[in-house]
């Protein structure tokens, strides 16, 4: 697969070299594309392509480790929650 300059294009993901990819259209604010914009322009960035990908690159590591622990959290108070309602029959019970 090629990218912008028609250059080969692997991304690196999970430790797995990822060939495939998939087109996305979406919207920013322009003070975004312009700091984007700013970002290539010193070369930071090769292109937008390239700068978005890192994004959501460090999004989707950072956030993979904090979902699980999100998610164990929710079940906590789940179980909380059963255990509150329980108590409360029992006492409304009496």
């Amino acid at each position: 697969m090629t990218c912008e300059g028609g250059r080969n294009d692997l991304l690196f993901l999970g430790g797995v070299l990822e060939k495939s990819q998939e087109k996305l259209t979406i919207r920013l604010p322009t003070r975004f594309v312009k700091a984007l914009d700013f970002l290539v322009a010193v070369d930071d960035f090769p292109s937008r392509a390239e700068a978005i990908r890192a994004a959501v690159r460090d999004l989707v590591y950072s956030r993979i480790e904090t979902v699980p622990e999100k998610v164990r959290r929710i079940r906590e108070a789940e179980v909380a929650l059963e255990e509150a309602e329980s108590l409360r029959d029992e006492m409304l019970r009496r």
